[in-house]
């Protein structure tokens, strides 16, 4: 359907310092990190699309049966800019992306779809902000289109929300999974 916004889910970091693959890692139910994070993007955004590296097809197969769409982007080692890049070119119908880490899986579902419905009503940047703090997901409308799709290196879309900031829609919010990612064994619940 042209003109949704559509849900990007980047998942093809290395997880240095994890130690391993950890978007395939168990969170405490059972669920891997990036399938749980993939299921609350969805709840937002039913069409959605998972970035990952060439290498990545268990969790590409994983992916695919929670409904996401697969794009392999073989530039991705060199930054999170190349993974945005291969999601909005996968989606150029798109009236705007909500992007979503594959290792922030505590992201509450109502803040993707606060995110989701602040780029339908109109915003052109959105991010949720808790304690003062800018969080993720972070929405951008289709006018970011041309500069999205020129992104590299491992700044992801940073620039374009500095040098807009006055732009953005901060959405006051609740939930601290907008700010807690999984870098470390250290970061996963108990």
């Amino acid at each position: 359907m042209a003109g949704e916004i559509v849900g990007l889910l980047l998942a093809a970091g290395q997880g240095r310092r994890f130690g391993g693959d950890k978007l395939l890692h168990p969170l405490p139910a059972g669920t891997p990190i990036a399938v749980a994070a993939a299921r609350q993007l969805r709840e937002a955004c039913p069409r959605s699309i998972a970035v990952l590296r060439p290498e990545q097809r268990e969790l590409a197969g994983l992916l695919q049966a929670e409904g996401l769409e697969t794009v392999f982007c073989a530039e991705a080692v060199d930054g999170m800019g190349h993974s945005l890049a291969a999601a909005v070119a996968a989606s150029m119908d798109a009236a705007g992306w909500v992007v979503a880490l594959a290792d922030m899986p505590f992201v509450q579902p109502d803040t993707l779809r606060r995110v989701a419905a602040a780029l339908r009503g109109g915003a052109a940047l959105v991010a949720p902000v808790y304690a003062g703090r800018r969080g993720h997901p972070v929405g951008f409308a289709a006018r970011w289109r041309d500069e999205l799709l020129v992104l590299v290196g491992d700044e992801g879309a940073r620039a374009i929300l500095v040098a807009h900031k006055a732009e953005l829609l901060a959405i006051e919010t609740d939930d601290a999974g907008c700010l807690r990612d999984v870098d470390t064994r250290a970061d996963l619940p108990a």
